[in-house]
């Protein structure tokens, strides 16, 4: 008998990490003891008082039993699409090259940066910002390349840091506008620098606009594809987020700029759409009523979310060592510690103490020195109410804890 040699994966592996739900081994250990769990983790609307539209899951429903069950065409049924282009025509982007449905916005950015970054090139991802940009990264063997948002500008990008990060190995950068995890949102200037770094050095930009409906106080989004028609863009969109059905898994990407300088990189794009054949096919005939039907349960959802929104921002405000930027879009907050010690052992103390589930900073990238957490407030107020209140108290006692530790 030959001896039992172990099967080694893929080096590649190596630096993927998911900070949302890995935290959920810790959680899961705080639960068996009993304790009753606040979660305020994963940004899931369907996990609380929100629920889609139902006129959407009737068209799915209905698609499925007229047996819309087989594979569609590789960048999505014709309905679909044509409702994604007058989108994106309302949105002020009027020079699309192509675009494509996938399996949730996250396959049409692992499928965008598999089409463009070759291994030992580097994508400017931001930082703060969602780690699965960086785990496609791992995935590809590409050089990281984070650049910062400005904490004291209501964490807008820091266009000078950016500036000084671009290099000849530099392809694309990315945008989440509005931001997981700061929930901040993008100003017209900030944009229009961006575009012209962009033009300057032959990137594409990564605008990730899963969230642009879900904004506060009359705030208005601006897409960054929309502001100049030679300028190399991609922009992210779906129905996870704007539309609570996050579990459908649509998304898509839309293409605009000038056809000379893409054309080679969207017949990469296309080779992978259809080496993968589709995305979910029923899901699809809820794209056109999602997005040309009734949007009011947007009104809805954003009264709720601004009333837990202020709760979230006064409370940690109210925090003698925490400090809080007002989020202007999305459904999270990125709340600073004032503090020396890391946040991932302050979170996984406040979990196993508290109950509280939020995912530390440093699963999202921050300045260095600096420490934060974020939560997210789509949890009702009574939540939300109990679970900064057992923070509060937590953080006073496990500074307490340190003696001679001075808060920064």
């Amino acid at each position: 008998m030959s001896s039992v040699k172990e099967i080694k994966p893929a080096e590649r592996t190596e630096n993927i990490t998911y900070a949302v739900r890995d935290i959920l081994l810790v959680a899961n250990e705080a639960a068996k003891t009993g304790k009753e769990m606040l979660f305020l983790n994963i940004g899931d609307p369907n996990l609380f008082d929100f629920a889609p539209p139902k006129h959407i899951v009737e068209h799915t429903y209905k698609a499925m039993l007229n047996n819309k069950n087989g594979y569609s065409p590789s960048s999505g049924i014709k309905e679909a699409v044509e409702a994604i282009q007058k989108e994106a025509e309302r949105k002020g982007i009027d020079n699309v090259l192509d675009l494509f449905v996938t399996t949730g916005a996250s396959e049409a950015i692992d499928i965008c940066l598999t089409a463009l970054v070759n291994q030992g090139e580097n994508v400017l991802t931001p930082t703060p910002g969602y780690p699965l940009y960086t785990a496609i990264q791992s995935k590809l063997m590409s050089m990281e390349n984070p650049y910062y948002l400005d904490e004291s500008n209501n964490w807008q990008p820091d266009i000078e840091d950016i500036k000084s990060k671009i290099n000849n190995k530099t392809r694309a950068i990315v945008l989440i506008n509005p931001n997981n995890p700061t929930g901040s949102l993008y100003s017209l200037q900030i944009l229009q620098q961006i575009i012209d770094l962009a033009l300057e050095h032959n990137l594409v930009i990564f605008a990730d606009e899963i969230y642009d409906k879900l904004l506060f106080d009359g705030k208005k989004h601006i897409s960054i594809a929309s502001l100049n028609k030679d300028v190399s863009v991609i922009t992210f969109g779906g129905l996870s987020k704007n539309y609570f059905v996050p579990g459908f898994r649509i998304g898509w990407g839309v293409i605009s700029g000038r056809r000379q300088n893409l054309s080679k990189y969207i017949e990469a794009i296309n080779k992978i759409l259809r080496s993968r054949l589709s995305a979910n096919h029923p899901e699809q005939y809820s794209i056109r009523p999602a997005l040309e039907g009734d949007q009011s349960h947007l009104t809805e959802a954003m009264a709720k979310l601004t009333v837990r929104r202020d709760i979230t921002f006064n409370m940690l405000n109210a925090i003698p060592g925490i400090s809080c930027v007002k989020p202007e879009g999305a459904f999270y907050a990125f709340p600073r510690l004032h503090m020396e010690h890391k946040d991932s052992e302050f979170v996984n103390g406040l979990i196993r103490e508290t109950g509280v589930v939020v995912v530390p900073g440093s699963g999202f990238g921050q300045v260095p020195g600096t420490q934060h957490f974020r939560v997210v407030f789509l949890p009702n107020e009574n939540i939300l109410t109990k679970a900064y209140t057992n923070i509060a108290s937590y953080y006073k006692k496990y500074m307490n804890s340190f003696a001679g530790t001075a808060v920064k």
